[in-house]
């Protein structure tokens, strides 16, 4: 009887963190044990957290498909999308094990037929989310270049699956039309955007696993063949919901950017006697509503792994996306927020905020080897 291997996935109650362990639970009970942590067990922020448990588990691979939330604060944010992954990867070397690392096409400009290398320039401009993740990106590529890290970095566009428990990505667009608060399209015509399917990813990150000669040290792109049209999404799941709105009617970008900015204002007006309110997620990223970014599959197409649904999109799950989150939704009420009352220091939080390339210098220079404790003999 063959021994198992025993693999541990890092974010594992996420959609994608939980199709992922569904999926080995399910197709390769047989041979892999998949361990999912709570954060009580493993904190992705606590490195003790991290080396105590995969020192005693001794896993034969680990995925991290953890993320902060896309409006993370500073802290939370370089906590959770940085020094997580790069601790892991510090612990995954040490063992000599692949490390597969989830990311996000927020890591790219906007634009059509991106290419994995076509990354953002590390500025103190980008967005928290942004930030963290390239700095992430950066040091796993500079950690397999001088440390021996075998990790595979998958880059996903906007996921789309059941089970869900946030609220975000396409499931806030869904629920803004379900819940007729887009009264119009807040697009432009062609604005053009790619999707990753949820359900097909873990077909790739096993594929991977199983093929370390091939895709060891490489990024790549997993998004569906064809971008979606924007405007084209939303009419058709308003077509779906029967709804009378949102209207065919294109609002510039001008116009709802100064909308979001008299909101910004008022909210920081409301601030001051002590009212707490936060900008709807939708309007915080209203400027990639306008914006193109599909990203390249050529990567993906020449490698050996093969589609497992290749007729399978947004599009004709979209009937059963439907169902699933109105019955869903109809039941419960999912919308929450974070608050993290803790601060790291201060110097670390100035130098995220405004200098984040020294900041990853400084990091690369000191903390990116094994953790000796765990090295193997």
């Amino acid at each position: 009887m063959s021994i198992k291997k025993i693999g541990v996935i890092i974010g594992g109650s996420g959609l994608i963190g939980g199709t992922i362990v569904n999926y080995y639970k399910t197709r390769h009970y047989e041979t892999v044990d998949i361990r999912a942590p709570s954060s009580k067990k493993l904190s992705v922020r606590e490195e003790n957290d991290i080396r105590s448990y995969l020192l005693e588990v001794k896993p034969d691979f680990v995925i991290n498909a953890s993320m902060a939330n896309l409006a993370s604060s500073e802290q939370l944010a370089f906590e959770v999308n940085f020094l997580g992954p790069l601790n892991l990867a510090r612990a995954a070397t040490a063992l000599k094990i692949p490390y597969i690392h989830i990311s996000s096409a927020a890591s790219l400009p906007s634009g059509t037929d991106l290419k994995e290398e076509d990354t953002l320039p590390l500025s103190p401009k980008l967005n928290n989310y942004a930030k963290s993740k390239l700095m992430a990106e950066a040091t796993l590529h500079l950690m397999a270049e001088q440390e021996g890290l075998d990790y595979s970095c998958v880059r996903l566009a906007i996921v789309y699956g059941a089970h869900d428990h946030k609220i975000q990505g396409f499931h806030r667009l869904l629920f803004s039309i379900a819940d007729q608060s887009m009264p119009v399209l807040f697009t432009k015509k062609g604005t053009l955007h790619s999707y990753s399917n949820a359900r097909k990813l873990p077909y790739f990150i096993n594929h991977m696993i199983e093929n370390r000669e091939e895709f060891s040290g490489i990024t790549c792109h997993f998004v569906d063949n064809n971008p979606v049209d924007l405007a084209n999404l939303i009419l058709t799941i308003k077509s779906y919901l029967t709804l009378n709105s949102p209207r065919e009617i294109y609002i510039p970008y001008l116009m709802a950017n100064t909308g979001r900015r008299g909101l910004m204002l008022l909210l920081r007006f409301l601030r001051k006697f002590g009212l707490k309110a936060e900008l709807p997620p939708e309007l915080m990223f209203l400027d990639n509503f306008y914006k193109s970014q599909a990203l390249s599959t050529a990567r993906l197409e020449a490698s050996s792994f093969v589609d497992p649904a290749p007729d399978e999109s947004i599009f004709t799950l979209l009937p059963d996306l439907v169902t699933y989150y109105l019955t869903r939704w109809s039941h419960q009420n999912l919308i929450t927020s974070y608050d993290d009352s803790l601060q790291f220091n201060g110097s670390i939080a100035e130098d995220f905020r405004r200098n984040p390339v020294e900041l990853l210098k400084s990091i690369h220079s000191k903390s990116i080897a094994p953790f000796p404790e765990m090295i193997k003999d």
